[in-house]
């Protein structure tokens, strides 16, 4: 496996990491204070959605690197 694979693959599991915290504050619903601003949970969808397409992104390129 190339380097460049390894770390192609670790930032696709970053992004399907942050994918399933946002997943969870979506479903149960805890707050998020930042400097004393509230964080609104339409913050989290949009974290949910661009994190799921980076990650699937980044791992379809993986396995196009690796074949």
């Amino acid at each position: 496996m190339s380097s460049s694979r390894l770390f192609t693959i670790l930032g696709a599991l970053a992004f399907l990491l942050l994918a399933l915290v946002s997943l969870y504050r979506l479903l149960f619903w805890f707050p998020i204070t930042i400097a004393g601003a509230e964080v609104g949970q339409t913050t989290s969808l949009f974290a949910f959605v661009i994190s799921i397409a980076l990650s699937i992104m980044l791992f379809q390129g993986a396995r196009q690197r690796g074949s």
